[in-house]
């Protein structure tokens, strides 16, 4: 007997363990069920390119996470590295879930500190100190 029909038994017989069958409802699940299996193993089930996201994108950049669309793991920033392991780049990552180009690929409140330092730093000031003291040179 081979495994497509010793499977479809089994499920058969749990089915007729919940509900009453007649035997022709029996016999007729039996062969559906065998070749069903024998199909599904023949022609494997392909993994869509367009898979479901593992969230809505809109929701997927929270206050303290960001959850990778693809794998569903969560992390305080999406790095290139983990981009790779799915083979994308961050320009194509947002392209295919629909996120704005300019979207950063950080939790809020990292990217909140990061601004603050940044203000705090004032580098635009230093640099317009610095191109002042060339003039007068």
């Amino acid at each position: 007997m081979d495994d497509y029909l010793k499977q479809a038994l089994e499920i058969v017989k749990a089915q007729a363990s919940v509900r009453v069958m007649s035997e022709e409802e029996i016999t007729s699940m039996v062969r559906t069920l065998s070749a069903s299996l024998k199909t599904l193993e023949d022609s494997p089930i392909e993994e869509e390119d367009n898979a479901a996201p593992a969230m809505p994108p809109a929701k997927s950049i929270k206050e303290k996470s960001v959850t990778c669309l693809e794998c569903g793991k969560t992390f305080k920033i999406i790095t290139r590295k983990h981009l790779a392991t799915h083979d994308l780049d961050a320009e194509s990552y947002r392209a295919k879930w629909g996120l704005k180009k300019n979207t950063p690929l950080v939790c809020k409140e990292l990217q909140r500190e990061r601004r603050k330092k940044m203000k705090d730093m004032q580098l635009w000031e230093k640099r317009r100190i610095s191109g002042a003291h060339k003039d007068e040179e």
